[in-house]
């Protein structure tokens, strides 16, 4: 059948909204494995009833894999060439050690007649789904990238589901920046979320901890937490030239100097900024910060996990061990309204868009 969309053919064919359809192993007849779980993806061009293709401009690597990359391979190109084979094995973007991918910009080239995702042939948007369950296909070998920044420039295609998740890009932000800021947005949205349930709950505005506050998702995280309303503010960052910079910002009422990896060191930091909080947001993208989050948080406060690099039962079994009554949540990246909220953010306080440019 013809796209009413998009002009071209679509084959009249319906798929699971989620993707099982292009789901390869361990047999696409019977697996009810979800494609973020499956080790290869189905990448063909012709799309089912309700996909969306998207003509791939960029990719964004999300933090913990790239260092990963980086530590593993060294070199830019090394790590270009790791990226490739990935790709090539697997239709998608999974880091096989971090098991986290990204997400990407692109121009909409096809709309399959199903498609309940609101979009047209045409338009500029960011994916809000992680690379981890996105079929994609690079067609150029990534010849633009020399392999030292997150931000990949790509030429090729990716394929969105029913259930897919994308946003158009603002016309008053540079695409990078976008990119950037649509990548990290899930923090900010639970983090508002989390500091409104406290004050709902108990009547008083929480302290909160943001541990990597002069990173991406910390910067907005520190923002929304302010908006929110808080007693107070804390941005803990490793080293002193980050907290020039946090404070320059002025997103933080504190800003804290330790190493997240050492939890009494978090700890005590956390404390002599006027903690320990009621809510801790952990940004950071290095393995090894779930102690000091616990350790850093008050009996029956929150700690949200927003990095890649978080073990989740180091997390669990070490609140456990430390008889600690707090509530662990996911940040899952996505939740209701979170692209606008963080564009909007970044918009409303230039200590955080400083920040992101200082990243480049």
């Amino acid at each position: 059948m013809t796209s009413a969309t998009s002009g071209t053919t679509t084959r009249e064919r319906v798929g699971d909204p989620v993707g099982l359809h292009r789901v390869l192993d361990p047999d696409p007849a019977t697996s009810r494995v979800l494609p973020q779980a499956a080790w290869r993806l189905d990448t063909r061009h012709e799309l089912w009833d309700d996909e969306v293709r998207v003509r791939v401009e960029r990719l964004n690597l999300d933090a913990a894999s790239f260092r990963q990359l980086r530590e593993e391979h060294g070199s830019g190109a090394a790590v270009r060439e790791a990226v490739l084979a990935i790709v090539r094995e697997r239709g998608k973007m999974q880091n096989p050690v971090t098991g986290s991918g990204g997400m990407l910009v692109g121009t909409v080239e096809e709309v399959g007649p199903g498609s309940g995702l609101g979009l047209q042939v045409g338009d500029h948007v960011a994916t809000l789904v992680s690379l981890t369950l996105t079929p994609l296909v690079v067609e150029d070998g990534l010849a633009r990238w020399d392999g030292e920044d997150e931000q990949v420039p790509c030429d090729g295609y990716a394929v969105l589901f029913g259930r897919s998740v994308a946003a158009r890009l603002p016309v008053d932000l540079p695409t990078a920046l976008s990119l950037s800021v649509m990548d990290v947005c899930g923090a900010p949205a639970l983090t508002a979320r989390v500091c409104a349930e406290h004050l709902a709950r108990t009547g008083t505005a929480p302290v909160v901890a943001v541990v990597g506050g002069a990173g991406k998702s910390g910067s907005l995280s520190l923002a929304a937490a302010r908006e929110a309303g808080t007693t107070r503010t804390i941005g803990v960052v490793p080293h002193e030239q980050e907290a020039a910079r946090l404070r320059a910002a002025g997103l933080a009422d504190v800003v804290a100097v330790a190493d997240a990896r050492d939890p009494v060191a978090l700890r005590d930091a956390v404390a002599a900024a006027g903690g320990p909080a009621d809510v801790t947001v952990v940004c950071v993208d290095v393995p090894g910060c779930e102690g000091g989050a616990v350790l850093a948080t008050a009996d029956g406060g929150t700690v949200v996990f927003f990095s890649m690099a978080t073990s989740f039962p180091a997390a669990a079994l070490g609140a456990e061990g430390l008889a600690a009554d707090v509530r662990m949540l996911v940040g899952n990246g996505y939740a209701p309204g979170h692209a606008d909220l963080a564009l909007d953010l970044l918009r409303r306080h230039d200590g955080v868009r400083r920040l992101f440019e200082e990243r480049g």
